[in-house]
């Protein structure tokens, strides 16, 4: 961990969190997209780890890029019917999400939506004004979403069993977990047991 603060309740309450989707809330499918609820799988803990973290933040805000769109492999209506359906999932196991934002766009783009770059922050704010960048943390697998984190001047956590990209960047890193059930272990004071 980089960050001179320490990662425990007390100093994560009140906080705006953000999360990357795939690969941290559901398995990633190598090289294809998730396109139905029948290839929405949660990660191990995920969805114990969301309560966690529901009665630790202030605000939990997922953003991801969603290129299939673009892409036509799958509409927007099959997208948002998902994200219904998972933000059920997530209520009924007593967890929370205040949002869902995604960009369509294709990554050749550029699309100012796209992480690494930081429309989907600045929508979140438009939506929830009380959010703080400052006083915000972004979670999630990719080199994008910490660069997406560092340019709204987050601190970010990298969801990486392997730790691979925290140190080819650990400057982009403040914290690293290997799945959300690891952080939401220590916002809990004790192990999910999920790790």
């Amino acid at each position: 961990m980089n960050s001179l603060l320490p990662f425990s309740a007390s100093t994560m309450k009140g906080r705006t969190l953000f999360l990357d989707r795939d690969g941290v809330i559901n398995v990633r499918k190598p090289d294809a997209y998730i396109k139905t609820i029948e290839e929405f799988k949660f990660t191990e803990g995920t969805l114990d780890a969301i309560r966690v973290f529901a009665g630790v933040f202030n605000r939990i805000v997922i953003v991801t890029n969603q290129q299939g769109i673009g892409k036509g492999l799958m509409t927007e209506e099959q997208l948002t019917e998902l994200h219904s359906w998972m933000v059920k999932q997530i209520e009924s196991a007593g967890g929370r999400i205040d949002a869902v934002y995604y960009c369509p766009h294709k990554r050749e783009s550029r699309h100012f939506d796209r992480k690494p770059n930081i429309g989907m922050g600045l929508a979140a704010k438009r939506e929830f004004p009380e959010i703080n960048f400052r006083d915000s943390l972004m979670a999630g697998d990719m080199l994008s979403d910490m660069k997406f984190g560092r340019r709204l001047r987050m601190l970010t956590a990298l969801i990486d069993p392997e730790a691979e990209l925290a140190r080819r960047y650990p400057k982009l890193v403040d914290y690293r977990f290997g799945s959300l059930a690891e952080m939401a272990g220590h916002l809990g004071g004790g192990h999910l047991g999920y790790a």
